[in-house]
């Protein structure tokens, strides 16, 4: 991984839909030699894909909360992956050191709505218990490297 290769990944993470030419400017390449950057950096695995961002309130979902999981027994990580996958207001879920076993974030339409999914989430085994805390207000959000 050089600057070059850094500038490539700089500039799809602004926009993933940049043209190789918007790249290549980005990079200080020629268009196909962006292309050729882009292909490698994806065939190595540095990039993994491209996606598209949607702003939540378009889909008039507005809650979100962050919520900590305590499971029974010592469930690995794929099983806890398993538990979740069926639920679709669990936008990200990771283990994490600490007393929980892992942290969810979850987004929802309103408040019944996020009640209801972290229900869902207690009745999946292995889950034991869970605590949560709603988010007030968004001071910062990034792109994730």
């Amino acid at each position: 991984m050089d600057t070059i290769d850094e500038a490539v990944i700089q500039c799809v993470l602004r926009n993933a839909r940049a043209t190789y030419a918007e790249i290549g400017k980005a990079a200080g390449l020629s268009p196909s030699a962006a292309k050729r950057r882009l292909d490698r950096l994806v065939s190595t695995g540095a990039i993994r894909g491209f996606t598209a961002v949607v702003d939540p309130q378009a889909l008039a979902w507005h809650t979100e909360a962050f919520v900590e999981v305590y499971c029974a027994g010592n469930p690995t990580p794929a099983e806890l992956r398993r538990a979740l996958d069926d639920i679709p207001e669990v936008i990200e879920a990771c283990t994490v050191s600490g007393a929980a076993d892992a942290m969810l974030y979850l987004l929802a339409r309103d408040i019944p709505h996020l009640e209801q999914a972290i229900q869902r989430v207690r009745a999946t085994a292995p889950i034991q218990r869970t605590e949560s805390a709603i988010v007030l207000s968004r001071l910062l959000s990034r792109p994730r490297l």
